[in-house]
Formats: C-alpha cells, structure tokens, sequence
C-alpha cells in the first residue's frame, strides 16, 4: 500500500511540478490575476499576425496557446485568459525585458546578444535569410544583387547577416530599410527595391498571400543560420521550465505536428532539419 500511495504522489508532483513551492515571477502574477500576456507580431506571416478582424493567428501563436494551456494545468486554475498585446520589430524584446508581455510568440531568433536583454525558450522553428524578387526572372545567390537595392526590415538579424555576407564576399549592394514585411513588400512591388529578404519561411508566406497573379521567385540558398524560440524574462528559471515543460512534451508526443500541418501541412512533410530540431528539443520529463 505505501508503494501504491508513493507512485501516486509522485504522479501528482509531476502532473503539477510547479505546485509544492513558493510561486515567484511571472508564474506569480499569472496565477494571481489568473492572466498571461503574450505579445505578437501583426505581419508575420505564417508565424504572428492578425486576421481581417484582427485576431492574431500563426504557428508560434498556436503553440503558445497550448503554452498557457500547459501553464494554466501546472498552476491548477480553473480558469486563465489570454490578453494579446501586438508589438513590433523595435520593441518586441523591451516588452518582455520590462514586463508588459510574459512571452512574446512571433519569429525571434536566438542570439547571444540578445541573450544580454532576454532569454529564450527552447527552439520552436529552424529558418534562414533569403531574398526574392519580382518577376519570372530566376536568381542564385546574393551575388546577383551586386549594385542593386535590397529591402530589409532594420535593426533584425536578416539585416546583420546580409552586411556580414556581403563584406565576406566583397559584394557590395544597397540595403533599404524598411518597418514591416508589408511595407517591404509594397516597395517591391512598386519598384522602389529590385528585392526583398527576410527569413525564408516568412518570404514564402507573404508570397503565399500575394495577390493572385502576382509573381515571385525565391533563391535556392539561404545566407544565414535562424533559430527561433519564444521570448521570456531573464532571470525567471521558473516560468521558463514551465514554458519548455509544454514544448517538451509537444515535441516528444509528435502532437507539434498538427500546429506543423495547420500552417505548413500544404508544402508537405516538415523538412529534415525541422524534425531534428524537435527531436534535440523533446526532452524527457
């Protein structure tokens, strides 16, 4: 019998692993105005962005959806809203670091600098640089673009990784920046840039929501390394394992598929580098 009640208690423990200590951080404020904050990009497309009646939607925003749901079962309440606070490419990271989202869910790359203002959940998506450009012309690489006008959301790591990549190359061409994906696109499409780069992933949805009609083409190689995750305080070990506890277990039961086939089952089978990343990433409980 005292084995039969000690298997049970462990199973409670487990089921509930932050339950048994004294909450601290963001697990505090959460359970005591019974509220998660997740801040979201409005335009990245499939990540974070919103619908026609400005409701955000994505992949990162499904999977922190089942985050709070997660959160909400360790913490034991019976109820837990979710308020969306939109934010952008300048103050995503300031929002997290001064409190006025718990989490941000959108297409955030891991860096070490980063890592100086905010800290990081395990990895949620493997993406890289690339650019397009408009038109049935095929390119190849970045060494096509030599003297002409690339668009480019400043100040993120697409930028950083074009000016490393053009000085390692000794290619020279003109970066423009830009605010949004949407503006990037709109001088595309204007003739203002002869091509636009952003993570691939992000390239190919704005080209699949493109007008009809409109043409793309999108080079073969990406120039750049993009580990995303979702972004947490520094500093609050406690909500970031109870973050991970929820993508753990996504990863390790496969039910990450159905957020994976919700917005991508249409290219088909996510690709190698993807199913690796959620295998290094299912860690065991």
């Amino acid at each position: 019998m005292k084995r039969v009640l000690s298997v049970a208690l462990l199973a409670s423990l487990l089921a509930s692993p932050v339950m048994g200590a004294e909450l601290t951080g963001k697990l505090k404020s959460i359970a005591e105005t019974k509220t998660i904050l997740i801040g979201h990009r409005t335009e990245s497309i499939p990540f974070s962005f919103v619908d026609t009646n400005g409701e955000p939607m994505g992949y990162s925003i499904d999977l922190c959806k089942r985050v709070a749901a997660g959160i909400q079962q360790q913490l034991k309440l019976p109820k837990l809203d979710i308020k969306f606070i939109p934010l952008t490419a300048e103050n995503r990271f300031e929002k997290v670091a001064s409190g006025d989202v718990d989490i941000e869910c959108g297409n955030s790359s891991d860096t070490i600098s980063r890592q100086k203002i905010v800290d990081f959940s395990l990895m949620t998506w493997v993406d890289g640089g690339n650019f397009l450009v408009k038109g049935d012309k095929p390119v190849k690489s970045l060494t096509d673009m030599a003297g002409k006008k690339i668009g480019v959301v400043a100040g993120n790591t697409t930028e950083t990784a074009l000016k490393a990549w053009a000085e390692k190359n000794m290619v020279t061409f003109e970066l423009v920046p830009v605010k949004t994906h949407i503006d990037g696109m709109q001088k595309l499409n204007n003739g203002e840039i002869d091509g636009y780069a952003a993570d691939q992933t992000v390239l190919i949805g704005m080209v699949a929501s493109a007008p009809k009609g409109a043409k793309f083409n999108i080079a073969p190689h990406t120039f750049s390394y993009e580990p995303y995750a979702l972004v947490v305080p520094r500093n609050d070990a406690d909500f970031k394992q109870a973050v991970n506890r929820v993508l753990a277990q996504l990863y390790r039961t496969g039910e990450v598929m159905s957020v994976y086939n919700t917005w991508f089952g249409k290219f088909g089978k996510p690709p190698m580098a993807l199913v690796v990343m959620y295998q290094l990433n299912a860690l065991p409980e």
